[in-house]
C-alpha cells in the first residue's frame, strides 16, 4: 500500500509540474533569437501529458454454486502525451498486477510506445497490441465483459515488444500498416528467437468501420499460424452491428474451417445516456492443432479433465472439435452529460460448454489526473 501512494504521490507531483511549467512558459519566447522575432513556444499544451487513473469495480454472481463476491478488473495508469512536434507517446501499465520472482516491471505494461509522424507516415517502436482485425480484440481492457468473449482473445499474448510502420491518406478514411513483433507463441521472449509479421487495414467512414488483418505468427521456427482477421463496425443511426471473422490455420489448402473465431455485436444508443448491446459468438480449435497460444500442449483427455474441474463461466479449454458457443446481454448508464468518465453497467452471459449463468454489475470511472491538478491550483489561488 505505501508503493502504491508513493507511486500516486509521484503521479501527481509530476502533474502538477507540468501544469506549472505550462503556465511559466505559455508566452515564453525560446532563447537564443538573434532576430527578435516572437518564436513562442508552439502549442505548449501539446507536451503536457494526458495522466488517467482508470479502474473498473463490481459484484459478480454465477448461478452454479452461488459463487461471486465484490471485485475489482484493475487499475489502469494511462499516460500520453508529445515531445516536439513531430514525437508522441503512450504509456499503459496495470497497477493491480504484482511483480512476481523472475517477471519485471514490464510484464505489467500493457503497452509503451514511441512514435514519429512524417507527413502521412507514423513509426512507431515498443512494446503495443499485436495488430488484429478484431474489434473486440481491440477494444479497451475495461470496456470489455471478460465472459462474453472468446477464447482467443483472452488466451493469445497481445501485448509485445517490435516496431511498425503506418501510412494514412490525406482523408484519414485508410491506413495501411506493417508490424514486426515477437510472436506470441514466444513464452520467453528475450530466449525464444520467435517472430510474427502483420499486415492492417484502419478504415473509417460515416457508417462504417474496419480492422482488417493478415498475420503471420511463428510457432517454432520456420513455421508459422496464418491468420485472416476481418473486423467490421456497422452504423445506422443510433444502432451498430459488429462482426468480427478470425481463421487461423497452419495450412489452409488443408485446415480452413478448422479454427475460427465468429463475434457479433448489436448495440443500440439511447442518446448519450444508454447503452444496450447482445453478444453471440461462435469458435473452434481443433484438438490436433500444431500450436497452442497457451504453451501448455495438453492432451485431449486433460484438456476435458479441466473443463469438469472448471469454476469458471467460460471453460479452461475448447476440446472434442466441438463448437463453442457463448452468448450475453448487457447495458451501460452513463449518469454525466457528454462525458464518459463514470459507467454503470450489468452484464449477463452464458455458454454451451459450462451451461452455467453469470451476472456482473459494476461501475467504472476514469480519473483525469492533470484535470484535476489543474482544478485543484484553480481553487488554491
Amino acid at each position: 500500500m505505501k508503493r502504491l501512494l508513493t507511486f500516486l504521490g509521484t503521479i501527481f507531483i509530476m502533474a502538477g509540474s507540468a501544469v506549472w511549467a505550462q503556465e511559466v512558459n505559455s508566452n515564453a519566447t525560446l532563447s537564443g533569437s538573434s532576430s527578435g522575432e516572437d518564436v513562442t513556444i508552439e502549442n505548449a499544451v501539446d507536451w503536457v501529458p494526458e495522466i488517467s487513473l482508470d479502474t473498473r469495480y463490481g459484484y459478480t454472481h454465477q448461478s452454479s454454486g452461488g459463487g461471486g463476491g465484490f471485485g475489482s478488473d484493475n487499475f489502469l495508469l494511462n499516460v500520453d502525451g508529445k515531445i516536439g512536434k513531430h514525437f508522441s507517446y503512450s504509456f499503459n501499465h496495470s497497477l493491480k498486477s504484482s511483480i512476481d520472482e523472475g517477471s519485471t516491471f514490464f510484464d505489467a505494461t500493457n503497452w509503451l510506445t514511441l512514435s514519429y509522424e512524417l507527413g502521412n507516415f507514423t513509426f512507431t517502436a515498443g512494446k503495443d497490441a499485436l495488430m488484429v482485425g478484431s474489434f473486440e480484440y481491440d477494444a479497451y481492457e475495461l470496456d470489455c465483459y471478460y465472459e462474453m468473449g472468446s477464447m482467443f482473445n483472452y488466451n493469445i499474448n497481445s501485448w509485445l515488444w517490435g516496431v511498425s510502420a503506418m501510412w494514412t491518406n490525406n482523408a484519414e478514411t485508410s491506413s495501411f500498416a506493417f508490424q514486426a513483433t515477437k510472436s506470441p507463441f514466444a513464452f520467453d521472449p528475450k530466449e525464444d528467437n520467435l517472430y510474427a509479421y502483420n499486415v492492417a487495414w484502419y478504415g473509417m467512414w460515416e457508417k462504417y468501420e474496419s480492422i482488417w488483418s493478415v498475420n503471420m505468427m511463428e510457432y517454432e521456427p520456420g513455421n508459422f499460424v496464418k491468420m485472416l482477421a476481418l473486423g467490421n463496425m456497422f452504423y445506422w443511426g443510433n444502432f451498430e452491428f459488429m462482426l468480427d471473422c478470425i481463421v487461423r490455420a497452419t495450412d489452409f489448402s488443408k485446415n480452413i474451417g478448422k479454427d475460427y473465431t465468429v463475434n457479433m455485436q448489436p448495440a443500440y444508443n439511447f442518446g448519450e445516456s444508454l447503452r444496450l448491446f447482445g453478444r453471440l459468438g461462435v469458435e473452434r480449435t481443433p484438438d490436433d492443432a500444431e500450436y497452442d497460444f497457451l504453451g501448455e500442449y495438453l492432451s485431449v483427455e486433460d484438456k476435458v479433465l479441466a473443463n469438469e474441474e472448471n469454476e469458471y463461466i467460460m471453460p479452461a479449454y475448447i476440446t472434442g472439435n466441438k463448437e463453442y458457443i457463448y452468448y450475453g446481454a448487457g447495458l451501460e448508464y452513463f449518469p454525466l452529460k457528454e462525458d464518459k468518465s463514470v459507467r454503470l453497467h450489468a452484464a449477463w452471459t452464458s455458454n454451451n460448454y459450462t451451461k452455467s449463468h453469470m451476472v456482473n454489475v459494476g461501475l467504472t470511472w476514469k480519473l483525469d489526473v492533470v484535470g484535476a491538478v489543474k482544478f485543484l491550483a484553480r481553487k488554491a489561488k
